[in-house]
């Protein structure tokens, strides 16, 4: 149902010979760490579901972000930690690789406070699209990414870097998609600009396939340094 083609820049690590051309495709890696991994606990009858996104006009395509014009590109640094001020996200990066099967790895369970980046990826702040993951809940309850359905256009995200900058990044949309009905280019597709994408589950929790129905997606593009 998913076949994203994440973006592969010059500046950016060639991605494994055993994925198939020169452009990763995660379509069964995301599908796992978003289908079945990501949901560990059904919390609709405690603390409910996630927020749903404000519907909202879709972008025409993942290509450039307008507002992104004129803004220079960071030089490729691993991000260390992501702060989302509106929903109250402090947390830890660890970066993830693909197993021996090409299947992304996954944060580990056991914290839930803790985000997922492909780091044979696009880093945050680099120019292309970043991918950034994180559960929505755990055995435990909610999980870093809980509240990620409630962001709106204007919110910010700050990724801290090993090198001591700061990657800002204006959220442009955020958006549900069916797992069966995924916009594999949109989201994954490559860009011209520094972008970042954030994301995780969410809408309707099916019980009998224990997972949620959606993808959450934020779609977000660099600022100028402050």
């Amino acid at each position: 149902m998913f076949d994203p083609a994440p973006p592969t820049e010059t500046s950016e690590p060639a991605a494994p010979r055993r994925v198939s051309g020169a452009r990763l495709m995660l379509i069964a890696a995301v599908a796992i760490l978003l289908g079945a991994l990501m949901i560990k606990h059904d919390l609709s009858g405690d603390s409910g579901p996630p927020p749903r996104p404000v519907p909202a006009a879709a972008q025409p395509s993942a290509s450039s972000s307008p507002a992104a014009e004129g803004v220079s590109a960071m030089k490729r640094s691993a991000p260390v930690r992501i702060k989302i001020p509106r929903i109250k996200v402090d947390a830890p990066f660890v970066g993830l690789g693909l197993n021996s099967s090409g299947v992304l790895d996954v944060p580990p369970a056991g914290n839930p406070n803790l985000a997922g980046w492909y780091e044979d990826g696009v880093a945050p702040g680099s120019r292309g699209n970043a991918l950034v993951l994180g559960h929505v809940d755990t055995m435990t309850g909610p999980a870093v990414f809980w509240g990620l359905g409630s962001l709106k256009s204007g919110d910010t995200v700050e990724i801290s870097r090993a090198d001591g900058s700061v990657a800002k990044f204006a959220i442009d949309s955020v958006e549900a998609f069916p797992k069966d009905d995924f916009p594999d280019e949109r989201v994954y597709g490559k860009t011209r600009d520094a972008q970042l994408r954030l994301i995780t589950c969410g809408g309707t929790y099916d019980r009998k396939a224990k997972d949620y129905k959606d993808n959450v997606v934020v779609f977000a593009h660099l600022l100028p340094p402050e």
